[in-house]
């Protein structure tokens, strides 16, 4: 997994807009972001670069930086996106995915269960965060990734602001029983409690 001064600074500012820290619609500056992300200029910018290209934040020329509103239809498009692609991205990973990999799997599941007990629904999201960046790593089809990530970072932020602690053991069981089909190497058991997450999370 990735770990540039970049990609840390996404992580931080991506975290933040999903757990809401920088809320829908909000307006903020280079400087706040760098204060938040705890990272240089640069990297920040790079971050930036990237979470425009996810439609998290909108660059608006002599404006400023304005974080993602959250649409009426947003939820039912971005799962109608995971629908699709995430089952056949998780059976592919099943079948290419590397030893260290399976052992990034296996300790995220382990991270995500813990949750159960902690009730920590930011550790949550943090090892949902994490279970999709082993998948993009793994994942033999970029096509596939470069649609998923986005779509990823936006149904989490949806979940996370309709979220609560109750819902997720259901959540955290069907994401713990994808990991253990994956980290297997099971294709078909794979794309099936993949399937099965995402109808979860679809509200099916």
């Amino acid at each position: 997994m990735q770990n540039s001064q970049s990609h840390l600074a996404y992580l931080a500012l991506e975290h933040a807009i999903v757990t809401l820290a920088l809320p829908p619609g909000a307006y903020v500056t280079e400087k706040e972001l760098i204060e938040l992300a705890g990272h240089g200029r640069t990297p920040v910018r790079e971050a930036v670069q990237k979470l425009a290209w996810q439609r998290l934040i909108m660059v608006k020329p002599r404006v400023g930086l304005q974080v993602a509103e959250i649409r009426p239809g947003d939820h039912g498009h971005v799962m109608q996106v995971r629908g699709e692609l995430e089952p056949i991205a998780a059976a592919l990973v099943a079948e290419h995915a590397d030893e260290e990999q399976r052992q990034q799997l296996a300790d995220c599941a382990a991270k995500m269960k813990s949750c159960t007990a902690s009730r920590d629904l930011e550790a949550f999201f943090a090892a949902d965060k994490a279970f999709d960046e082993i998948l993009e790593d793994a994942c033999p089809n970029v096509f596939i990734t470069s649609a998923l990530a986005p779509v990823q970072t936006h149904s989490r932020r949806l979940w996370y602001s309709t979220a609560n602690s109750d819902r997720m053991d259901q959540s955290i069981s069907l994401h713990t029983d994808a990991m253990h089909a994956i980290h297997r190497g099971d294709a078909a058991e794979a794309h099936r409690t993949m399937a099965v997450l995402i109808g979860y999370l679809s509200g099916k």
